[in-house]
Parts: structure tokens; sequence; C-alpha cells
């Protein structure tokens, strides 16, 4: 998992520039791609923005860097998970009852390689559609999420809840707006969306 801090330096967005060039001419269904590659490469090219962290110490710091970038302190965040709440405390963000929140911050079921989308369900973001939720987001996830296909990850949901099995089951794939008309975009929001991906593999 060292090819993280190789290729894009330690919590550094890599530009798209650079990522470019590392995948020049390859294509995400390319075999030589490991898993973690993969879901990088397709991630990025949906335009999500993403921020790797050895440590909970640079998820922090990482999450603070974010908030300076977009002017997002002592503003309104939506969080639906407590585990999640210290950051937002930290940073004196305002998550009870928010009426216009400036980003959802959450956790997800897992991160799947062959879309570069995010899987979540109602553990994270209650019973929200996509086109109801903030239009930033801010994701933290383990390296350890990242499943090959989304069928591996409505397995692993079924695994992981045997008995309070969570419901609104869905991805958020782009997370920017198409260049040109798209249609395989066709009723899909475009999400300005961080991901922090913490090393624990």
């Amino acid at each position: 998992m060292n090819f993280f801090r190789k290729i894009f330096g330690s919590g550094e967005a890599s530009s798209d520039e650079e990522s470019e060039s590392e995948y020049a001419g390859t294509s995400a269904q390319n075999s030589h791609l490991s898993l973690d590659e993969q879901f990088i490469f397709n991630f990025k090219k949906n335009g999500g923005k993403f921020l790797y962290c050895e440590n909970k110490t640079e998820v922090t710091e990482q999450f603070e860097n974010i908030l300076e970038e977009n002017d997002w302190f002592e503003q309104e965040a939506l969080c639906y998970e407590p585990a999640l709440f210290g950051l937002l405390d930290e940073n004196k963000l305002f998550y009870i009852a928010p009426s216009n929140p400036k980003f959802l911050l959450a956790s997800c079921e897992n991160l799947i390689a062959d879309e570069g989308s995010i899987l979540f369900s109602s553990r994270q973001i209650r019973q929200n559609k996509p086109n109801e939720l903030p239009a930033n987001i801010v994701i933290i996830a383990t390296t350890s999420q990242i499943l090959p296909m989304k069928s591996d990850g409505l397995s692993a949901i079924k695994r992981k809840y045997e008995r309070d099995y969570p419901t609104n089951i869905t991805t958020i794939k782009y997370f920017e707006k198409a260049k040109e008309e798209d249609f395989t975009q066709y009723g899909s929001v475009a999400k300005n969306l961080y991901l922090l991906l913490l090393e624990d593999l």
C-alpha cells in the first residue's frame, strides 16, 4: 500500500496533470492495475478529490485543510454519525438540526473500484437521496473498504449487518459536472466530493 505515498505524496491531493501522466494511456480495466490503483484512477476520473492519510492525525489535519480551503469554519454541517461528531466539535461546526449545511461529513459502506464510486446506506445518509444531500461532501474511509465491484459491496453489507439491515443503499459516482452532455450521467447529481482515505492495511 506504499504506492500511495510514491504516487501522491503524504496527504496531498494530486493534480489532474499528475494523474494523467501516471496513468497515461491506461484503462481502469487493465489487469496490471491493483485494486487500489483501479479505484483511485476511476475515482479521480469521475472528478473526486483524493487525500491519502497514513494515520488519524493526518485525517484531522487534512479535514482542517479542507475547511480552510472552502472557508467552512464555524458553519453548519450535516452529519448523522456520532463517531464523527468530535471532528465537527473541534472545529466549531454546528451539526444539530442544521438549516443550511455547507457540507456532509460521513463515512461510507465501501469504495467500489470498477466504478470509482462511494457506496452508502442509511447508516451514513439516513433516507436522503443523493440530490437531497449538500453539494459538498467529505468522506472518511479506509483502504480496507476498497472492493472490486458493487456486488461485492452489497455482499459486504449483508455480512456486516446480519440483523439490523440498513436501507437506502446507494452509490454516488459523479463528482463534477460533465464537460459535455453525457447520457450515462442522466439523472445523477454531481457532488464536490473529498475522500480522506486512511491507511489501515
